[in-house]
């Protein structure tokens, strides 16, 4: 008998703060253009949103005005109807989440410590702020019993980025600052990490503002896009599926790349093409009894999960012919991609792994199915018909918009 593991949608209360930076503008002593000049730009509640551009534009800048690690030269920087820039800095810093490249996390602090800083400077008491580590080591799937207690350095690149990440939502700020938080770590670790924000994005809806250099990371995490030239002058603010399909200019054209050639990828997310189901075993049971719904069902594989519906093997019938009971092994090269990852991930792990097919996972790590590489192949096939008839049926010289301001556009298709 095949088994699979669903997982129910439900709506999601937005609980971030739309962003204003009104005319705002930076000018660095003994610099002779200033760094940010006149940037005017609203970011709305609940969404991702993703500054980009070239080195030196003032991608960090615009993101440090925000909380005031940069204080602004002009402008108002506006935060769900307050004006943040007559506010104490400190104390606007501790109601916005900060994620820095590497974690920055305190190397003499364990991992609980490094977490409940804001909530023990914010007076909450001690019970409150060990509920809460607890609670948001889970939400970046990491097990609390196993690293609550461990010192940064005994953990891998990822995993300290984690803790970054639930150290930011310590005190549940309703805007989210990062900058270039995914840049150190390796390619597959940083999938896996892109993955989880989205995840947590999709449970919190919290208000997310992100400096990147990598555009496919942009396509794949914004909601909205950001495109900076010199200054931070805004060239094109849109959504990544009207940026790809309509540059600004040709300053926006030779940033994206080769990123548009590949937008059948890049747009499609794994939850939007059907899943294969697959045979659920879990540790402790009987190796021939997994094998025998394995057969039944007419697969390959099973997928081994533990209590919590996580994927941690996945066996071949042969694996399984010469077992007696499945144990609790956690095979680290397990090939999984993300539910919200796209298509270009997901092929990307097939490939990395040599598996033609990977396993899908959903809110906290859990099981949801299979996607194999026809699945991909049949998605790029419909998207690209799709494109075809759209553009045939195009009124020739039409301009669909170079510049879509959130507060013209209301919300924005979702990626």
């Amino acid at each position: 008998m095949s088994e699979s593991v669903n997982e129910t949608s439900r709506p999601v209360d937005i609980t971030g703060a739309s962003i204003l930076l009104d005319h705002v503008t930076k000018r660095f002593p003994g610099q002779a253009k200033p760094a940010v000049d006149g940037l005017t730009m609203e970011i709305p509640a609940g969404k991702i949103v993703m500054l980009v551009g070239p080195s030196g534009c003032g991608k960090t800048t615009t993101l440090k005005m925000i909380n005031r690690l940069i204080e602004p030269t002009d402008g108002r920087i506006v935060v769900d109807g307050d004006d943040v820039t007559d506010m104490n800095g400190d104390e606007l810093r501790r109601g916005i989440g900060y994620v820095i490249q590497a974690g920055g996390l305190f190397p003499h602090m364990t991992v609980a410590t490094n977490i409940g800083i804001v909530p023990k400077m914010l007076g909450w008491d001690k019970a409150r702020i060990a509920t809460r580590v607890d609670e948001l080591l889970e939400l970046v799937s990491l097990d609390p019993a196993l690293y609550r207690d461990r010192y940064p350095k005994e953990l891998s690149g990822g995993q300290q980025q984690r803790v970054g990440v639930a150290r930011a939502l310590a005190a549940d700020p309703p805007v989210l600052l990062m900058d270039e938080p995914f840049g150190a770590v390796d390619p597959i670790t940083r999938l896996r990490l892109q993955d989880e924000l989205l995840s947590i994005q999709e449970e919190l809806q919290k208000t997310i503002v992100c400096v990147t250099h990598d555009f496919d990371e942009a396509v794949k995490l914004g909601d909205w896009i950001a495109i900076f030239n010199e200054g931070a002058q805004l060239v094109q603010y849109d959504t990544p599926e009207r940026i790809l399909a309509d540059p600004a200019n040709e300053f926006v054209e030779n940033f994206i790349g080769s990123g548009a050639g590949l937008k059948q990828l890049t747009l499609t997310r794994v939850s939007e093409v059907g899943l294969g189901e697959a045979v659920v075993g879990t540790p402790g049971e009987k190796a021939s009894a997994v094998l025998g719904r394995v057969t039944t069902a007419g697969f390959a594989h099973a997928v081994i999960v533990d209590d919590r519906q996580r994927p941690i093997q996945w066996l071949s019938r042969r694996q399984l012919g010469r077992l007696e009971t499945i144990d609790s092994t956690v095979d680290p090269k397990l090939p999984v991609v993300g539910y919200r990852a796209t298509l270009n991930d997901a092929l990307d792990t097939m490939l990395v792994s040599s598996a033609g097919a990977a396993l899908v996972t959903g809110r906290r790590d859990m099981f949801k199915g299979v996607i194999n590489v026809k699945t991909i192949m049949d998605a790029i096939e419909k998207s690209h018909d799709a494109a075809s008839a759209e553009s045939t049926n195009a009124p020739v010289g039409l301009n669909t918009g170079v510049f879509t301001s959130p507060v013209v556009a209301g919300e924005p298709a979702q990626p």
